[in-house]
């Protein structure tokens, strides 16, 4: 399976440099945001994305995904520069209601539909904590009438942890449709805990082993299961100025747990 990495901690860093930097972590591709302020952003989606791909190309890495937007210039050059997938997370505005917003992304991608068939790309649905999709049986319902060719779920094990779905269930849940998986970790924390009112709680993203996901546990039942497709690592901490020391620590770990017999 292949081992990407979300670059988004390094958004400043040439594309030359970042390429020689993820290719020195040991890692097999990347995730690349398209976005305002990044190394492609996405008025220059079509020019700067299959310039990025030869960049990244000649380290010998893959973009495999990308987290940007899902119109049709970003789906072609994704097309184009032989990017799968796009990332997306879908939030649920209270106000509107779930079944609302849920019909809303429904029609979005059935519009969508013509230009990711002519260029071969799918949207991958990600689970999040908050006001967004935040279980594998969330996302599956979500997806579930759109063609399972072209949007599919990105199956994220510390937000299924967060919502309290273990992490074989979640996997067994999203099996049918399911394009990527992402690692990271994190736990609540209180942050008021001298008020004698309600606790109030943040998520806090820490190290592979610090978090309630298990990646041991993960790596067993994907490689049980012979998963065969990406497994991005999304380098998000807490304290941002540790991605450096704490990614390198993480793809060793996630590399130790995935490039073994089941």
């Amino acid at each position: 399976m292949l081992l990407t990495v979300f670059t988004k901690p390094w958004k400043t860093m040439p594309l030359p440099h970042l390429a020689r930097f993820v290719r020195g972590l040991g890692f097999d591709g990347v995730e690349l945001p398209v976005r305002p302020g990044f190394q492609v952003e996405p008025e220059r989606v079509e020019r700067d994305l299959p310039a990025a791909a030869k960049v990244l190309g000649d380290a010998g890495l893959q973009i495999v995904s990308i987290a940007g937007p899902t119109d049709e210039r970003t789906i072609a050059a994704c097309g184009a520069s032989g990017v799968s997938i796009i990332r997306i997370c879908l939030g649920i505005d209270p106000a509107r209601g779930y079944q609302t917003c849920i019909d809303e992304f429904r029609a979005r991608c059935e519009i969508l539909m013509p230009a990711l068939i002519d260029a071969n790309v799918t949207i991958g649905l990600q689970n999040h904590h908050g006001n967004d999709i935040g279980s594998a049986i969330g996302l599956m319902h979500a997806i579930a009438p759109l063609d399972p060719r072209h949007v599919a779920a990105v199956l994220d094990i510390a937000h299924c942890a967060l919502a309290g779905e273990p992490e074989e269930i979640a996997i067994d849940i999203a099996w049918p449709r399911l394009c990527m998986v992402n690692l990271k970790n994190g736990y609540r924390r209180r942050i008021n805990p001298d008020d004698p009112g309600e606790a109030r709680w943040q998520v806090y993203w820490t190290g592979a082993r610090e978090g309630y996901a298990s990646w041991s546990k993960t790596a067993e039942v994907l490689l049980r299961r012979g998963y065969d497709k990406p497994v991005c690592l999304t380098a998000e901490y807490g304290d941002p100025s540790l991605a450096d020391q704490t990614i390198a620590a993480d793809v060793a770990y996630a590399k130790s747990l995935l490039r073994r017999s089941p």
